[in-house]
């Protein structure tokens, strides 16, 4: 059974990367008057932000990468991919809902709340039991993935309400939320590698 088809490992890996290439462009082009440390990545595609083209891309870019991703990861739950093709279509949501250049914007908060829940939670939905089961794809990393994720998000909010570090917050989360797939992918194409070079009874 194919587990994963190779052209996964492309766009899972390709997620975290244009991610944080995207905010890294996007905050230098923005100069001294942005704090990555306590500002969010939404600041940066915000209207009238100087890279905000940048930073529109690269959720751009990130909502078709688990778009693919989802589509091709076989071996997981059907509502883990359902969840992460949401997560995918809540990325493209927030490209085309940027925030504000000023204050908050409710359309803006839902998808981009939307969009971390379903990231969150799409690792916990997509594990399957079985010794056949690659390992990320089992009950517990795939809980453990969840609970750092929620945990992440969670600290994010507390940022937030306390006008603290909530650009340092919302990066650890969510680069570990699109890393995830590609730790994913990577995990299914070793257990078919191992599962070739078994010898035969």
């Amino acid at each position: 059974m194919l587990l994963v088809p190779r052209w996964v490992l492309l766009s899972s890996g390709c997620a975290p990367v244009l991610l944080i290439a995207g905010w890294a462009i996007s905050a230098a082009l923005e100069g001294a008057g942005y704090d990555p440390a306590t500002q969010t990545i939404s600041v940066l595609a915000a209207y009238g932000a100087s890279g905000s083209w940048v930073m529109t891309g690269a959720f751009l870019a990130l909502g078709v990468c688990h778009l693919l991703t989802a589509w091709g990861l076989r071996a997981a739950a059907a509502a883990g991919r359902v969840a992460l093709a949401g997560g995918g279509v809540a990325a493209l949501a927030v490209a085309m809902v940027p925030a504000p250049s000023s204050g908050g914007s409710l359309g803006h908060g839902s998808v981009a709340a939307v969009g971390f829940t379903l990231l969150a939670l799409w690792p916990v939905l997509a594990a399957t039991a079985g010794r056949g089961t690659p390992w990320a794809l089992r009950p517990l990393p795939s809980f453990a993935a969840t609970t750092v994720m929620v945990a992440g998000a969670v600290w994010f909010l507390v940022e937030m309400h306390r006008h603290g570090m909530a650009g340092v917050a919302e990066r650890v989360v969510t680069a570990v939320q699109s890393l995830w797939p590609f730790v994913v992918v990577l995990s299914c194409l070793r257990h078919r590698a191992a599962r070739r070079a078994e010898p035969s009874m």
